[in-house]
């Protein structure tokens, strides 16, 4: 896109300068012949937006001469005003035609956004088409467009997002059947639908959010060949919002990586970029921490750790290089929570229950892993205790592990945990259940793994309760010493026997 195009751009595209005079905040309703009537209130002035706009002349010669306002000046008519607040979408069309003249002598070649969405790294896409508009346009329309209402700009975003992904398949399927290149002009002056929804998204990231329910039903977002567009949309809500980024991350894209059975690379690969370029973000860390709850809903709730958590440390996934160092920042994130809260329980609770599981299965980096999470479910809330009890024989191998870590990391645990009467009460009744399966199990391999399980616990006990440890090892130094005393006393008889004799 040539700069000088822009420039003329930006002089057509004005703003009017002047507050309108329209009444356009502020509603009264009241009763006009019998009939229930809209009155505006004078309370404050609004500046419209002003755009320049395409008409025939008689001759039928298009001619740019007339301005036309979003909401008129001359207008004193409370009517026609409550009109022009209800009409957004069509507003939005405009502002969106607008674009789509000035920029429709634009080519395919000078902007090959199928091939940038393809073969584009995300830092390099994020920024295209906006990288060509001038700064002072763009600020003008995000202005505008931040004061539009949601329902319009959501059913807005959805008609836009749809001419994308349409048009997108129609040059996918044409290239796969012809192997020939796409047209030299782009339908419907493409590149003016991404500057637009580029804009929106940056200014109003959070209609993603609202729009997501509607966009995870729909199969027409879905499968690794859309994974480039929504990429791209989900890269431009983060650049208004890290928080919103992360958040569509984990529950569109995660979720659809999860769903295909066929998952490659590339996908992941596209997926793995938006999230490391949202947590490498200055001041990242502590914004998601302090956002881990949006709209309501954790960013990285407890079974998409799960999800990152198996494959981080899975032996079969090749990215898990990558993963590792972004791991950390989203495991603190789905695990932030205010201490004692019911958030924090939920989220406990959630986690014991597949962490354990987990830590069983054999897989040494996924156990440890697994391991260290249900050590710290078990300090964060006391009712974990009871939870493992209640799963403990279904999870015997990971419990072992457990138990194993919590022997081998005792001084961390203890000082973290100073309250050890819940985990010895716990361990107690393991213990228990240890007994009555054992006393019935006809299955060798989980015979041992019971004894492995009931020798732990009594070696935990010991370190929960030391002073009954230190009672016995006392008792055995008293009978150690009686020995001696006895010794001593045996040798000297022996001696004063030996002289009387």
């Amino acid at each position: 896109m040539h700069i000088r195009q822009m420039q003329e751009m930006k002089k057509d595209f004005e703003l009017a300068e002047e507050c309108s005079p329209s009444p356009v905040i502020g509603r009264e309703y009241h009763q006009v012949d019998g009939e229930w009537q809209t009155v505006w209130r004078k309370n404050r002035r609004r500046q419209p937006l002003r755009f320049l706009s395409t008409r025939e002349n008689a001759d039928g010669a298009e001619q740019q001469d007339r301005l036309v306002d979003a909401f008129p000046e001359d207008s004193v008519d409370g009517l026609r005003v409550a009109d022009a607040v209800e009409m957004h979408d069509v507003q939005l069309m405009r502002f969106a035609d607008y674009f789509g003249k000035v920029l429709a002598k634009v080519s395919y070649s000078q902007f090959p956004w199928i091939e940038i969405l393809k073969d584009s790294s995300v830092a390099k896409m994020v920024d295209i088409p906006l990288v060509d508009i001038p700064q002072e346009v763009y600020k003008i329309s995000v202005d505008w467009l931040s004061s539009r209402a949601v329902d319009a700009l959501g059913s807005f975003v959805l008609w836009l997002l749809d001419n994308i992904v349409g048009e997108f398949e129609i040059h996918q399927g044409v290239a796969k059947a012809t192997k020939k290149a796409v047209p030299e002009t782009p339908p419907k002056s493409q590149v003016a639908i991404f500057v637009v929804l580029a804009m929106i998204l940056r200014c109003k990231p959070d209609l993603l959010i609202i729009l997501l329910p509607i966009i995870k039903d729909s199969e027409k977002y879905k499968g690794h060949d859309k994974i480039p567009v929504m990429v791209w949309v989900i890269a431009q809500a983060s650049q208004g919002d890290l928080a919103v980024g992360l958040f569509l991350c984990v529950h569109f894209l995660f979720n659809m990586l999860k769903d295909e059975s066929n998952s490659n690379m590339e996908s992941w690969d596209f997926t793995l970029q938006v999230i490391e370029r949202v947590v490498s973000s200055p001041k990242a860390r502590m914004s998601l921490l302090n956002r881990a709850t949006r709209k309501g809903k954790r960013l990285v709730p407890p079974s998409a750790l799960e999800f990152l958590m198996r494959t981080t440390f899975s032996v079969q996934f090749k990215g898990t290089e990558r993963l590792q160092v972004v791991y950390p920042t989203l495991k603190e994130v789905a695990i932030a929570a205010p201490s004692g809260s019911k958030t924090l329980k939920q989220i406990t609770r959630k986690i014991m229950l597949f962490a354990i599981k987990a830590a069983g299965e054999g897989i040494v980096d996924l156990s440890e892993e697994a391991g260290d999470l249900c050590i710290w479910c078990l300090t964060m809330n006391q009712d974990c205790y009871k939870q493992w009890e209640d799963i403990y024989l279904e999870n015997v191998e990971g419990s072992i592990l457990v138990l194993k870590k919590l022997l081998d990391e005792w001084k961390v645990f203890s000082v973290k945990q100073p309250i050890l009467d819940p985990l010895k009460k716990s361990i107690q009744r393991l213990r228990v259940k240890n007994q009555k399966a054992m006393a019935g199990c006809e299955n060798a391999a989980r015979y041992a793994s019971l004894r492995v399980a009931e020798t732990y616990c009594k070696m935990l006990l010991g370190e929960i309760s030391p002073g009954q440890r230190y009672l016995s090892i006392l008792v055995l130094a008293g009978i150690a010493l009686a020995g001696i005393v006895v010794a001593m006393n045996a040798a000297f008889l022996f001696k004063d026997l030996k002289s009387f004799g």
